[in-house]
């Protein structure tokens, strides 16, 4: 079996994210929880949408690709239908996957297809200059909402919970240690992972910074007696907290979408025989004239 290094995951493409962006960690995050899972570059399959976070799908060497505004779900989902032998992770930002991709997000979610989906939330749009996103607090001022926003602001993982998510995790950019292990444990996991991962924006957020979430944030792991597999407990939890918790905040073991579905392959279809008889390529020919 090969093995491989977090090194082997890199591709000599410069990442042009703001200093200090969070985004970096969470590249370095996937690089090492990669290698230490035992795949290699070739096993790996990165989806990425639109937006700051979207440029990720090519700073990483493994199959890589950049889709467009809310689509990577759709795509990833595809990918490890095709091949159910790769390893696939969907990534993007919280604008990527709370506002125009709320749909795909929320069937991925109920669907349980076995792949891990890393959100980069920092609660603003950086791409296109500091807007409101739907994880903006109430009150954030910027060019869209000069006189701070009047909308509540979604909360990712009361959705995922109240979604059907198998397994729903929360993570800090700072925290190297603690967001390689998390995302791990959601690529091992066997069923859809969604991981958001607080990565500050230090251009257009200057609110909820390192130092904020620093004082604001809890470890479960601290909370006595916490069961990641109650889901009453995690969505108590995350009111009481307002959601400001990391770790895996709650998992169960249900078959996957792929284990579902009658007649699944399991032989994924670049392995299939794919040359077709004369005569049966025209019958099928036949049927369309």
């Amino acid at each position: 079996m090969a093995t491989s290094t977090f090194k082997d995951f890199r591709n000599g493409v410069k990442p042009n994210w703001c200093p200090g962006c969070g985004d970096f960690s969470v590249q370095a995050a996937i690089q090492r929880a990669a290698a230490n899972v035992g795949l290699t570059p070739e096993e790996l399959v990165l989806v990425s949408g639109i937006g700051c976070s979207g440029r990720i799908s090519g700073y990483i060497r493994s199959y890589g690709f950049h889709g467009v505004h809310g689509r990577a779900l759709p795509i990833a989902q595809g990918v490890k239908m095709a091949n159910r032998d790769l390893t696939v992770i969907a990534a993007g930002g919280d604008g990527d996957g709370f506002a125009i991709g709320i749909g795909h997000t929320i069937h991925a979610m109920r669907r349980n297809m076995d792949i891990t989906y890393i959100v980069m939330d920092n609660q603003v749009y950086g791409l296109t200059k500091g807007q409101t996103s739907p994880r903006s607090d109430d009150g954030f001022v910027t060019s869209s909402t000069p006189d701070g926003s009047i909308e509540r602001a979604l909360s990712p993982m009361e959705t995922a919970l109240i979604s059907g998510a198998t397994f729903v995790a929360q993570s800090f950019s700072s925290d190297i240690k603690d967001l390689t292990a998390t995302i791990e444990a959601g690529i091992q996991h066997k069923g859809f992972s969604i991981i958001n991962v607080y990565s500050p924006c230090v251009t257009y957020n200057k609110v909820n910074t390192y130092e904020w979430f620093k004082e604001n944030l809890t470890k479960l792991t601290d909370i006595d007696g916490y069961d990641p597999t109650n889901r009453t407990m995690a969505m108590n939890t995350l009111m009481e907290n307002n959601s400001l918790v990391t770790g895996i905040i709650y998992q169960e073991e249900r078959p996957s979408y792929q284990e579902m579905v009658k007649g699944y392959a399991d032989k994924p279809l670049v392995q299939s025989q794919t040359n077709l008889e004369p005569e049966l390529f025209q019958e099928l020919v036949n049927e369309f004239m």
